[in-house]
Order: structure tokens, then C-alpha cells, then sequence
């Protein structure tokens, strides 16, 4: 059994699971009998914080992740999402109060609960804000959501969320391609006394080393069009993994658990997500929430994916804007 940590007030895990991949994004979807049988495997291994949101698989990630918790619920601290739209002009966010109140419905019915443990705004529509988080503020009066959490947020956006009612957690990619946070965001958290949530701590799994080629991944696999993936940038890239990989050698580890760790090592308020649909890589990850890494170990790591030398953009043009802070 892995340890627990705080968000806040809020225990959990000291890792999460990041259902997402199950339902979309990754290229085939997962096996839908794999991924509850995954899900269950998680909670036998201290694994408590199952994150999801309405958007993904439009709604039927959360319709698993309830069959998978269903006679489990009280050992499940479950976080969903609400704010991204689709439209015909592509991704937005939206956080008026009756759509926030709506979501929140719907995604209590999908998801087969009473309450949400951690409910996050997904996207900030930063018009809004103070209007968004006084209708979740109401949401936790009315018993239906315990704790709020906000992702990919600025620092002055968690600032005016936080003024209206305390956030519990903020979840936003970090890892060590991935460390856009740790100069205003991170601080401001910490501050606040709000936990951190890394997505995305295996860079979308190239840190584990199994991405040589988009090539390589399903033709609908979101990796494909992300920039770090493309052409020179993967080349380039893959220089990391393989230092990585030189220096997992030396602790019998893979690559990946390796980058995992270091994420764990950032301090005890983070609680990484790696999401999988399958049990052997569960186990993998939960082995990295154990890895003990001195300090000599965590500066080695570091000098060998120092954040210059990532080559490319998080995302393309048309999904950085719509992403909002």
C-alpha cells in the first residue's frame, strides 16, 4: 500500500489514477473490462484519487469510472471536471452558474454518486470566475461537491478563485518536459495551501521511452499532433529519454518510473495522475511512488532533461489559446 498525502485538508493516495485514456485521446479505446478490472486493482494498492471529467469519451468516462467504483464508493476520492465546450470553432471554456449547477448534475448521474469529492473547473473562462466559483461554492453548501479544484489555472486566476471560496487542489501538467508551473504557479499554491495535481507527469507517456515515431501511434492518437512529437522535435527529445534511461540503469528501474519519481520528490502536497487502462502499467507507476531518490539523485535528473533542452510547444496554436489561464 502506497502512503497518503494532503490537498489541502483533503487525503489521498500519494498517487493518483488518470482515467482519461480509457475512454479516448490514446489512440483504441481501452478495454472496458481491462480498465475496471485496473481501476480496482488501484484501490488494492492505496491508489484512492480517480481523476476523470465530462468530456471525455463525451461523457463515458464517467459512466466507467461509476461501474468501476459501484460497491466501492467509500474507499474512492473521486474528482471530475466541468468547463471545456466544443463548438464548430473548436475548443472553449464556459463558466456561467447555470451551466456550472447543470454539469455538475449531470456528471453525479453518469458517475452513479451522491457527491463529487473534488470538483474541478477544467478550463477558466476568465470573464467569469467569481461567477463560476460562487455557483461551486454553493454546490459544496448543498452537500453535492466536498472540495473544489481548479486545472490549468494562472496564478491571478487561482488568486480570484481562492478569494471566493478556498481551493483544494490545483491540477495542471508538470513533469520533467513539462515545468511551466514551478515559477509563479507553484509558489502561489503553495502560498494558498493548495495541493498540486500533476497530469501528464510521463509527458504523455515519451518519458517512458516506448515513443520513437508518431509512426508508431493509432492513426486518431492525440500524440500526433502535438508539437514535441513532430518530426526534429521527437529526435530531439528522445535525447532525454536516453539519459534518463542511463540513469534508471543504475537504480534497476525503467525510464519512466524514474521521471515519475521525480515528480513524487517535488514535495509531499503533489500527487502525480499517470493515467493508464491497463494493470501491468498501474503497477509500474505505483512502484515509482516508493522509489526512494536522495538529493544527489534528484539534481542528476535534473541536469539530465534540463527544461531548455525541451524542443517544442505543449500544445498546437489552436489548442494553447483556447486554453485560457
Amino acid at each position: 500500500m502506497i502512503p497518503t498525502r494532503k490537498l489541502g485538508e483533503l487525503v489521498v493516495g500519494a498517487q493518483g489514477l488518470g482515467c482519461m485514456g480509457m475512454s479516448q485521446a490514446y489512440g483504441v479505446r481501452g478495454n472496458d473490462e481491462e480498465s475496471v478490472a485496473t481501476v480496482h486493482r488501484a484501490l488494492e494498492l492505496g491508489v484512492t484519487l480517480l481523476d476523470t471529467a465530462n468530456v471525455y469519451g463525451r461523457g463515458e468516462n464517467e459512466e466507467l469510472v461509476g461501474r468501476a467504483i459501484k460497491g466501492r464508493r467509500e474507499q474512492v476520492v473521486l474528482a471530475t471536471k466541468f468547463g471545456i465546450v466544443f463548438t464548430e470553432q473548436g475548443m472553449s471554456a464556459r463558466g456561467d452558474a447555470a451551466y456550472v449547477k447543470q454539469c455538475c448534475e449531470d456528471s453525479l448521474r453518469r458517475l452513479g454518486v451522491d457527491h463529487i469529492d473534488l470538483y474541478y473547473q477544467h478550463r477558466v473562462d476568465v470573464e467569469r470566475v467569481e461567477e463560476t466559483w460562487g455557483a461551486l461554492a454553493e454546490l459544496v453548501a448543498e452537500g453535492k461537491v466536498r472540495h473544489l479544484g481548479i486545472s490549468e489555472a494562472s496564478a491571478e486566476t487561482i488568486r480570484r478563485a481562492h478569494a471566493v471560496h478556498p481551493v483544494t487542489a490545483l491540477q495542471s501538467e508538470w513533469s520533467l518536459w513539462t515545468r511551466d508551473i514551478e515559477a509563479e504557479v507553484l509558489p502561489t499554491c503553495r502560498e494558498l495551501g493548495i495541493g498540486i495535481v500533476p497530469f501528464s507527469p510521463l509527458g504523455r507517456g515519451f518519458l517512458t521511452g516506448s515513443i520513437t515515431s508518431v509512426n508508431e501511434l493509432p492513426a486518431d492518437d492525440l500524440r500526433r499532433g502535438l508539437p514535441r512529437f513532430s518530426g526534429d522535435n521527437l529526435d530531439r527529445n528522445l535525447a532525454i529519454v536516453e539519459a534518463l534511461r542511463e540513469l534508471a540503469a543504475e537504480k534497476g528501474v525503467t525510464a519512466g518510473q524514474l521521471a515519475l519519481a521525480w515528480v513524487q520528490h517535488q514535495g509531499q502536497d503533489v500527487v502525480p495522475i499517470p493515467g493508464t487502462k491497463r494493470r501491468k502499467y498501474l503497477e509500474e507507476n505505483v512502484a515509482a511512488a516508493e522509489l526512494e531518490l536522495s538529493e544527489e539523485d534528484i539534481r542528476r535528473i535534473g541536469a539530465a532533461a534540463p527544461p531548455e533542452a525541451v524542443v517544442g510547444a505543449r500544445y498546437p496554436e489552436s489548442l494553447a489559446r483556447a486554453a485560457g489561464k
